[in-house]
């Protein structure tokens, strides 16, 4: 089977919304809008957000991996999204995980690459 393309669904109660953090936050580039379907691409992978979602707390499994996730965090939250608790370092080393969520409680991760293992 040859896959064309790979893209990961995310419900929104406000599609726009959630593509404005997206695009804020992550420098995401609009690719497709419908009345239902709006497609981002961040770093060759793409999200699709689809309208109608209730807001409810979901658990995405998306990560993105930044080179600070303390920095990264507080980006988040300066797009409207929430970061609940701050990032703690690590057996001596900075932050490498922060649990956060978008505008539309659509919960992620983000990480930053360990320097050893």
């Amino acid at each position: 089977m040859q896959v064309e393309k790979l893209k990961y669904t995310i419900w929104a109660a406000d599609g726009d919304r959630a593509a404005w953090f997206y695009q804020k936050a992550f420098g995401a580039r609009e690719t497709k809008r419908n009345p239902h379907i709006i497609e981002l691409a961040v770093a060759g992978g793409i999200i699709s957000i689809h309208t109608g979602g209730e807001g409810k707390k979901t658990w995405t499994g998306l990560t993105f991996q930044v080179a600070d996730v303390v920095a990264g965090a507080e980006e988040v939250v300066a797009a409207g999204g929430a970061c609940p608790e701050t990032p703690q370092p690590e057996d001596g080393e900075p932050p490498h995980l922060a649990m956060c969520m978008d505008t539309e409680n659509n919960q992620f991760m983000l990480t930053r690459q360990r320097s050893r293992g």
